[in-house]
């Protein structure tokens, strides 16, 4: 089996903080990392429908909001959403870092027993929070989202349909990790198990959902894939260049299989079992 070697965590870049929680405060039972990047449009009402998810899975929680730079209000909304609010904290990078860079230390950060993120758009709604949190309760090392699409008649949601098909079948083609939905928006993950993980990480941005899905399975974690569905959002810019993004994924996904290759001997050991919700 081959997998990827060890490496130190990487230096962490100069960020201002607000609204962290205070140490003496109760180490929560899950922390949501919130990965933001010009979401002005929706993030206080997506914010608000994932209070009130929370809310009603009677656990204690934290939301860890990571605002990565954006050029719109994005940045001075979170301010507001966690002003007095000691459950809620917010880190605000000088310059954009990536996906992949900015949900690594939300998770870093976190503090919960569970550890995760989902994308702030609720293109896949957070209603599916529960059954992906009983899949770790019952169990797995992780649990995250497989993507159905909600039927549509939009020409580029029907492309993004095309292309993220595509790009399953050309995972599964080069990695030896049987997950159905590897770039979803929304994984969580105990956090002891996790951690270790994002240490061999390399990408900062779009492909780190695939690297890290690779890695946690080299590394012997079992998770679940839950059934979700996937509905775009009419009144959302995208952020997502497709021809560019397509292109830098692919690129991604060759150097990394090259990696692998190349750190074969260095097994971390231990395959994983995948389990498939029906």
């Amino acid at each position: 089996m081959i997998a990827a070697p060890a490496r130190p965590p990487p230096t962490r870049r100069p960020h201002t903080a607000m609204g962290r929680t205070p140490a003496t405060n109760p180490t929560p039972e899950l922390s949501v990392v919130v990965a933001c990047f010009m979401e002005e449009q929706h993030l206080a009402d997506s914010v608000a429908q994932l209070t009130a998810t929370l809310d009603a899975l009677g656990r204690s929680y934290e939301l860890v909001f990571v605002e990565d730079k954006s050029s719109d209000r994005t940045a001075a909304i979170v301010a507001e959403l966690v002003a007095g609010r000691p459950e809620r904290r917010a880190v605000y990078h000088a310059a954009n870092q990536g996906r992949g860079a900015t949900v690594s230390e939300g998770f870093r950060l976190a503090r919960g027993r569970i550890v995760g993120f989902l994308d702030i758009d609720l293109e896949v709604h957070c209603r599916f929070l529960p059954s992906v949190l009983a899949a770790i309760d019952a169990g797995a090392d992780g649990a995250t989202a497989r993507r159905s699409y909600a039927p549509g008649r939009n020409p580029v949601s029907r492309l993004r349909k095309f292309v993220s098909r595509a790009y399953r079948q050309l995972f599964r083609r080069c990695f030896d990790a049987p997950f159905d939905d590897p770039e979803t928006g929304f994984k969580f993950f105990v956090r002891d198990r996790i951690l270790p993980v994002l240490d061999r990480a390399e990408d900062r941005h779009w492909f780190w959902d695939s690297e890290i899905m690779v890695l946690a399975h080299h590394a012997g974690l079992r998770i679940v894939e839950v059934p979700c569905t996937f509905a775009r959002r009419p009144d959302k810019a995208s952020t997502v260049r497709l021809a560019r993004d397509v292109w830098r994924h692919l690129v991604a996904l060759w150097a990394f299989r090259g990696r692998l290759r190349r750190a074969a001997a260095d097994s971390l050991g231990g395959g994983s079992d995948v389990e498939r919700q029906r």
